[in-house]
């Protein structure tokens, strides 16, 4: 297990700490989610990369699901699931309202993937220069690659939702950053 402490400025590196050796900690000033996923993939050797987001939680038995995928279906270069969102009020306080609202969706989020680590470093790293949907961009390369994915409707991932999510945060980038995604990705199949 690798905690990347992304310039947090809560007790999140001293937390991590506390559980050397099992957890290894490493520390960066503050680049944003693709950076620390990227820094976190080069910390690591596994053959198996996954990801979780310090805001979502996993369900007991995700990875064992997810490697059941791949051990069927060996050409497999990544397998997702499903997430239920959750709102984390004001008060501190979990509220479930909106996961009963809106039930299991598919969920194409860095912390319901797990990926090989040949197709990550064949699609290269997530893009740092995007502050919203890098895992968009991320996707849409490996998919250009050929890469293969499958999608469990197995419920493995907990999203909490909250007023400091990077996508209520960077609101004002969605526009910009996915119309860039979406000209990248013509541009790649143009090419082709």
């Amino acid at each position: 297990i690798l905690v990347v402490d992304d310039g947090s400025t809560d007790e999140t590196a001293n937390i991590a700490a506390r559980y050397a050796p099992r957890v290894r900690l490493v520390r960066q000033e503050n680049r944003g989610a693709a950076a620390a996923r990227n820094a976190g993939v080069a910390a690591t050797t596994g053959d198996l990369i996954a990801f979780l987001d310090a805001d979502d939680t996993w369900y007991p038995g995700k990875l064992a699901r997810q490697l059941a995928a791949f051990a069927a279906d060996p050409s497999l270069d990544m397998v997702f699931g499903h997430a239920v969102q959750f709102v984390m009020g004001s008060d501190g306080q979990n509220s479930d309202a909106a996961a009963e609202a809106t039930g299991s969706v598919p969920a194409y989020l860095p912390s319901a993937m797990l990926v090989s680590r040949p197709a990550f470093e064949k699609v290269g790293g997530f893009s740092s220069d995007v502050g919203v949907g890098e895992l968009i961009d991320w996707y849409g390369r490996a998919i250009d690659l050929g890469l293969r994915s499958a999608m469990l409707p197995d419920l493995l991932i907990r999203r909490r939702i909250h007023t400091t999510n990077q996508g209520v945060v960077k609101r004002d980038r969605y526009a910009k950053d996915y119309l860039r995604i979406l000209k990248q990705t013509l541009d790649r199949r143009r090419e082709k």
